[in-house]
């Protein structure tokens, strides 16, 4: 198996692609971490890429259940992958209903430490934050810039300076015993991570609470970096935040509890 595998669906079948795909018309991705063929809530992301997929093109739809059973079965059991759905628009020469889903098979990136996050120093750049796929590419690019600055992950801001998420990536933090996350004033992308995290937290007692924050609200709290990649990563420091974030108190019973939620993918 090489390091990356593209497959394009096509009459029923997920055939082998070495065609060069723009990711300029990348309409919809959803990505997914499989170790050792285990793998947490699957059929989530099933769901979250299907409604995606159906708003942009409802034609591909009855494809949708045969597209993931394939899928499903060409993802390797053994190894680290981070396997990706794609939803592809037709470019202007390919004429009108042709729109394709594709498979992207990768090996996963290493397991990651603790997390340095960084402000952009612009209005969140994103043209439709509520779906991955339109500006994945940009965040990638978010990403980087975080790094020249030396931070791992770059958190995006409203027009009002409101917490909306990491560029790659969901943010949680926790007020005293209470875990929270960006409300729904801010354009957010569903994380099913954050699903997960959240769920963890009502099932052993803790209080859940969704907020309208700036990152000043948030000087000496916990904070998590949440992706289905790499779980849950505490952040070790801010930036230009400009003061201490708090330390990963809760953090073990957490990544604990969230490993136990992947089961074999079958």
């Amino acid at each position: 198996m090489q390091e990356s595998e593209f497959y394009r669906f096509s009459a029923g079948e997920l055939m082998p692609c070495r065609d060069s795909v723009s990711e300029i018309r990348l309409a919809a991705a959803d990505s997914f971490l499989v170790d050792s063929g285990r793998v947490r809530s699957f059929e989530a992301h099933c769901e979250r890429f299907a409604q995606w997929v159906i708003v942009t093109s409802p034609q591909l739809a009855e494809a949708l259940p045969t597209y993931f059973k394939l899928a499903k079965a060409l993802i390797p059991r053994t190894g680290r992958w981070f396997p990706r759905f794609e939803l592809h628009l037709a470019s202007p020469a390919d004429g009108p209903d042709v729109d394709s889903l594709y498979l992207r098979l990768r090996t996963a990136p290493e397991q990651l430490g603790d997390a340095v996050l960084w402000t952009l120093d612009e209005v969140d750049p994103r043209l439709n934050p509520t779906v991955k796929g339109p500006d994945l590419s940009l965040c990638m690019q978010l990403r980087r810039k975080a790094q020249l600055h030396g931070a791992d992950e770059a958190v995006l801001l409203d027009a009002n300076g409101y917490l909306s998420e990491g560029a790659l990536s969901s943010l949680v933090w926790w007020n005293g015993d209470v875990l929270c996350a960006p409300n729904e004033q801010t354009h957010w992308l569903r994380s099913i991570t954050r699903d997960e995290v959240f769920g963890i937290a009502q099932a052993i007692g803790y209080q859940t609470r969704l907020e309208h924050v700036r990152p000043a609200d948030l000087v000496g709290a916990e904070i998590w970096v949440l992706s289905s990649l790499q779980g849950i990563r505490a952040v070790s420091s801010w930036k230009n935040l400009g003061s201490p974030v708090g330390a990963a108190s809760h953090l073990e019973q957490f990544q604990k509890r969230l490993r136990m939620l992947a089961g074999s993918l079958g």
